[in-house]
């Protein structure tokens, strides 16, 4: 498994950030390795969804499970990903810390490879909090 963790400072409130972040039908617009996202079901604060990543346009399946004003867990369930990208708000004072942890690899044969794609994932995550706080703080 590949684990991979970034954290951001964001001159906001956690209501704000969460305002962003738990908008997970916008993904596409922070996270360049998520192409495309459709709903299949929603139930509770549980949501499965069909993805379309930028690896080779490879089709996830997710079961995603949303604690308000405190992480979003996407659990990858079927497709070339296997495992977890957990997002985390913290307060601190005004602000707000958004940590983004991944514990994921590549399925099948592919397995060989999740130690290539461990560095495309954590600078597309540098990029997508990057974009994410830019959003916020503008």
């Amino acid at each position: 498994m590949a684990t991979i963790e970034v954290e951001v400072e964001i001159n906001a409130t956690v209501d704000k950030v969460w305002d962003i972040v738990s908008d997970i039908d916008n993904e596409p617009k922070f996270w360049k390795g998520t192409k495309k996202v459709k709903n299949i079901s929603k139930e509770g604060n549980t949501v499965n969804r069909e993805i379309i990543i930028a690896f080779r346009d490879q089709k996830c399946l997710q079961e995603v499970k949303i604690f308000p004003k405190e992480r979003i867990e996407a659990k990858f369930i079927k497709g070339v990903l296997n495992g977890k990208k957990t997002m985390i708000l913290t307060s601190k004072e005004e602000k707000t810390i958004l940590r983004a942890l991944w514990d994921i690899k590549l399925t099948g044969v592919m397995g060989m490879f999740t130690g290539m794609i461990r560095k495309h994932i954590k600078s597309g995550t540098e990029q997508a909090m990057q974009s994410i706080k830019s959003e916020i703080e503008r």
